[in-house]
Parts: structure tokens; C-alpha cells; sequence
């Protein structure tokens, strides 16, 4: 997926094109979805989409306006189109390029219920999402994050923070062979900032006979620059704004002189050409430079060649072929997170009841809970409970008074804590047999979980209305997680349950629910239907084919029940 339309030339669309070429090459069925202004592109399109037959490059939306910084809104018609893509096509791995323009790729990876990876090509365009949260949920949706070169990568994680995969930006090492034989040819590249450059190798030219130039416009609609008229039979005007436009220029050059602010992949195609390039350090400060580096490669073939030479010896690993090899251990590892899909085939526990289980409900230990655990106990029994966890925020005090307060009783109690981790939000420990100290990193927490043989389970992952892990960090725990929270009943937003059902779904996490209850009128507004169980194992395999029930009531009575509760312990204690 690229923003970028495709009827009009981009780099990021020459990397994706690249990318796209060389791993048909290797075996893959691959389809690139973008946006597009040419009507007919927009019709094949739309037909594609109707018939799902989806192949080679497909449009599926106008170009929407791109901006580096302004919030532009994206068409409902194009989410629309853009989920029905992702439908049809069941691809295996969906590949946005540019997340932070609004467009497409944005869009795409937001609605892929697959493995995602995000590609970062243009580090001039990261001002989009504009909020914080709104980059943190793409982020959660991004199973990969890959950049075209360590400056793109250092760049793109001021916005996008995490563990970039630096691959090259990738030049079709078959175009771009050189003739057998070099011109007395000089290219210039010509960019709005990039004047004096162009100037100074212009000056160099006058002392070089039988020499010519092009100054080359990269992009279609760049400033056309003055010729001396010196010069004029000497010095020719090309557009090459396509990567096979250039390649017929570069071929025959001997001698390339890029813009310090033009077409990054220039360099490489040039390189891949066997053409010297001049780039000396400071050049932009000090355009001479320029002029000497022209006149030193003009005059010494030898010089020339050698830097020809070690450029294209270190440009060949920069191939489409090669990124695509990288891509390929990129997407095989992004897949590796999944968990295994489970077989339902034959019911676990199939001679089991079914109990309606609660899974997060605090007591009076909790800081901001006054429940006592005897009243928890029977109002859980009268409501039909047939198991609860008592997970009080930082305690366990509270989980042990009424486990023991359930004994001879049909009501299971998992004792549990809610943990507050240093800085990664809170983790829910199940089955513990002593409490866990708060503060600690998630890492740690999940460690002390696991060291009393329990179950991590994390509570309210989207909630941002609450302290929750970055996607970094549930991403990279995710193989720690054995239960997601995918409904929470005290959530103001019921999208941010949505969102940690999508992300539950994507990886193959067992789904928790629970009411969250700081008041008794709350227990039970978030449950689940599963098997009886005992113990640990028989509640992770009882959970497989566990239902959520949403039995939800209002949060505004439930949240004043709970002020009123705190407000008549302050007066009592006082």
C-alpha cells in the first residue's frame, strides 16, 4: 500500500515498484493497492474490487491531497474500498509504505487483520496521525517497522518509536548497467536548492572541450535553470522524473553531479551506471567544490574510474533482489508472532458445566474500593456467578480474605493482583500464592508471574483513559501474555475494547473479561461463559471456547455508587 498516487512519479513509488518486481521474482503473488487520477486506472479499479480478482497494481481511490503536516481527513469511501481490498485479496502480509501521510497505507494498516509491516521511505513526511494516542494505535497494528536507511530510520522513531529494520532503498541493478563505452558526458542534477551546485559545475565546464552536459530535472515541475550562452550548444535540458528515463541518461554518463537536495536514489542508480559522482563534503557551503571535483575527474581517467568502480562494487548489494530477501525474513519473522490456531474440533472439558466467570473485580483493599469480601462473596453467588478473580490493585490481601470467605462454597475465587509496572501500565496476576510488588518493569512483573506458576493477564490494553503498556512493549511480551482483556465493562469508550478484541484476534490470545467492579451493583457486567475448571491448566484450556458476555450497565450510576461508597468512608474514618 502506498499514498502516493501512482499515475504520477514518487520514490516511495519506485521503491514499492522495485520491491513489488523482485519478489514476484522470487515466488510471490504480490498486489500493489494505490490511489490514482487517471480515470481509467480508477474504473480497472473498481472492477477489480468487484470481482476480487486483484493483481499487479490496482487503484483504489483517488489521490487523496498529501501534506507533511496538515490532519487531512480520509474519505469514508476510501476506508471502505481499502477494507474490501483486504478482503478479497486474504493476503498473507499487508506492507504499508509512509504511514504518516494520511492516505492509503494508513488506512490499510489500521484495517488488516494480518500480519503488518510499515515502511518508512520519505522522512519529510511524518506529520500525520497529529496525536499521540492516535500514533500509539498504529503503532499496536504494526508488527514490523522497516526504514530505507539509518537517517530515515533515526528520523521516523522520533515519531514512531520501536526497532527498525534498516533495508537499502533499492536500484534495479539490470536498468541501470552501463554502455560499454562512456560519453564525455556530465549530469547535473538541478533542484530549487541546489542552484549554486549547478552553477559551479556549469564553470567547470567552459575549461573542458569536447565535453557536454544535462542538467537533469528529477522532478516534473522543477525551476527550469539559466544556461550560460557560452554554453548553450554544449549543455542540454532532460526531465527525467521516471527511474527508466534515467537510466538511458546515466548509462552513457561518465561523470555525475547530484543536487545536496534532489532525488536520494540518484546516487545509487549512478553508482550502479559506473558513474563518478561528485559530492565532496561541504559542497553546500562551498559550491567550488564542485567545479574542482568536475575538473579532477575530467582530466584523470584514472581517478574517475576507480571511484566508479568502488561506488558500483558497494551499490551491488543495494539491489531489489537483495531488499526483497531482507523483506522475506521480515514478514517470515513478523508471522512468527501469531500464536498457533487452536483446534475446536473436540471440546476441552466437554463434561464440564458452564459457569459465568468474572475475571477483574476489586474489594475494601483496593485504595478506591470499599466492597467487603463476605458481601462480594454472596452478592457474586446471587447474581449466578460461578467464579470470579479478586485482583485489588497492589495487594493481595484481599484475594486470600476471600478465598478462604468462599470455602465449602459452589463459587471458585481465583486469587489475583493488579500490578502497577513502573511505566507500562498494569498487569493482572491469576493464581498467585503471594503478592507481587508494584513499581517493578513489565518485564519483571510478567517474571514474578510466572515464578508462582500463574497467568498474566493483562487488563484494559487501549484504555487510554488509564496508565497501559506502549505497543512496543505488549508487542514484544507478546509470547509472556496468556489472556487479553478484550472487554472491560467500566471502560468509558467502548472502542478501546474493540480495538484489544482486533489485537487479540491478530495474534491468537486467549480473550479475558471482567467487569472491573469497585461497587457490588457492578459485579458481573463483564464475564465470560466458559467450562468449570480447576486449577490454572483447566482455566487456559476452559478459556479456548469461552464466550464474552457484555452485560454492561450505566457507568455513570456505577462510577456516583463508587464516589458515594468513598465519600462515607472518608466520613466515617474521620
Amino acid at each position: 500500500m502506498t499514498p502516493y498516487a501512482w499515475s504520477v512519479p514518487h520514490d516511495t513509488n519506485e521503491h514499492v515498484a522495485g520491491v513489488a518486481e523482485a519478489l514476484r521474482a522470487r515466488g510471490h503473488t504480490v498486489v500493489v493497492l494505490a490511489p490514482s487520477s487517471r480515470s481509467a486506472d480508477l474504473l480497472a479499479g473498481r472492477r477489480a474490487l468487484q470481482t476480487g480478482e486483484l493483481e499487479g497494481v490496482v487503484a483504489v481511490s483517488r489521490a487523496v491531497p498529501v501534506s507533511p503536516r496538515a490532519a487531512v481527513g480520509i474519505p469514508v469511501g476510501v476506508r471502505a474500498n481499502v477494507a474490501t481490498a483486504l478482503r478479497r485479496g486474504d493476503f498473507d502480509v499487508v506492507h504499508g509504505f509512509d504511514p504518516a501521510v494520511a492516505g492509503l497505507a494508513y488506512v490499510a494498516l489500521l484495517e488488516a487483520r494480518t500480519t503488518t509491516v510499515a515502511s518508512f521511505v520519505d522522512p519529510e513526511r511524518l506529520g500525520f496521525p497529529p496525536r499521540k494516542n492516535q500514533r500509539d494505535r498504529l503503532l499496536a497494528r504494526i508488527d514490523r517497522l522497516v526504514a530505507t536507511g539509518e537517517d530515515v530510520a533515526e528520523r521516523a522513531a522520533t515519531r514512531f518509536p520501536g526497532a527498525y529494520t534498516v533495508v537499502p532503498a533499492g536500484v534495479d541493478l539490470d536498468r541501470f548497467a552501463p554502455a560499454a563505452t562512456k560519453d564525455n558526458l556530465i549530469v547535473v542534477e538541478t533542484a530549487a536548492g541546489g542552484r549554486p551546485v549547478v552553477r559551479a559545475a556549469l564553470r567547470a565546464l567552459r575549461d573542458l572541450d569536447g565535453w557536454e552536459a544535462i542538467l537533469l530535472r528529477t522532478a516534473p515541475l522543477a525551476a527550469r535553470p539559466s544556461i550560460p550562452l557560452g554554453l548553450r550548444d554544449r549543455v542540454h535540458l532532460r526531465t527525467a522524473a521516471r527511474s527508466e528515463a534515467r537510466a538511458d541518461l546515466l548509462r552513457d554518463a561518465a561523470i555525475v553531479v547530484p543536487s545536496p537536495e534532489g532525488l536520494a536514489r540518484l546516487r545509487d542508480e549512478a553508482a550502479a551506471a559506473d558513474c563518478a559522482l561528485v559530492e565532496p563534503h561541504g559542497v553546500e557551503e562551498q559550491p567550488e567544490l564542485a567545479t574542482a571535483g568536475v575538473l579532477r575527474f575530467a582530466e584523470d581517467g584514472e581517478a574517475r574510474a576507480r571511484d566508479a568502480d568502488r561506488r558500483r562494487a558497494a551499490v551491488a548489494s543495494s539491489s531489489f533482489e537483495a531488499v526483497a530477501r531482507q523483506l522475506e525474513r521480515v514478514y517470515v519473522e513478523a508471522q512468527g508472532r501469531k500464536r498457533a490456531s487452536r483446534d475446536h474440533a473436540t471440546e476441552p472439558l466437554a463434561d464440564r458445566d458452564w459457569i459465568v466467570v468474572d475475571l477483574h473485580m476489586h474489594t475494601r483493599w483496593s485504595h478506591d474500593c470499599s466492597i467487603e469480601p463476605e458481601a462480594l462473596v454472596d452478592h457474586a453467588e446471587s447474581e449466578g456467578l460461578g467464579a470470579i478473580a479478586v485482583t485489588d490493585h497492589n495487594v493481595f490481601g484481599g484475594a486470600l480474605e476471600t478465598v478462604a470467605l468462599a470455602q465449602g462454597r459452589e463459587l471458585i475465587v481465583i486469587p489475583g493482583e493488579e500490578v502497577k509496572t513502573d511505566r507500562d501500565g498494569e498487569v493482572i496476576g491469576l493464581f498467585l500464592r503471594e503478592e507481587i510488588p508494584r513499581g517493578m518493569p513489565f518485564a519483571d512483573t510478567v517474571a514474578a508471574i510466572r515464578e508462582q506458576e500463574g497467568v498474566v493477564y493483562v487488563p484494559h490494553p487501549f484504555d487510554r483513559m488509564h496508565s497501559i503498556p506502549a505497543p512496543a512493549t505488549l508487542h514484544r511480551h507478546l509470547p509472556e501474555i496468556d489472556v487479553l482483556e478484550v472487554y472491560n465493562a467500566r471502560l468509558l469508550f467502548d472502542g478501546y475494547n474493540d480495538e484489544a478484541l482486533r489485537f487479540a484476534r491478530k495474534y491468537g490470545l486467549l480473550h479475558g473479561a471482567g467487569s472491573d467492579a469497585h461497587v457490588l451493583q457492578g459485579v458481573g457486567t463483564g464475564a465470560l461463559r466458559m467450562r468449570r475448571f480447576d486449577g490454572p491448566e483447566e482455566f487456559l484450556v476452559s478459556l479456548r471456547t469461552a464466550t464474552v458476555l457484555r452485560r454492561p450497565k450505566s457507568l455513570a450510576l456505577l462510577q456516583s455508587l463508587k464516589w458515594v461508597a468513598q465519600m462515607k468512608e472518608r466520613v466515617g474514618s474521620s
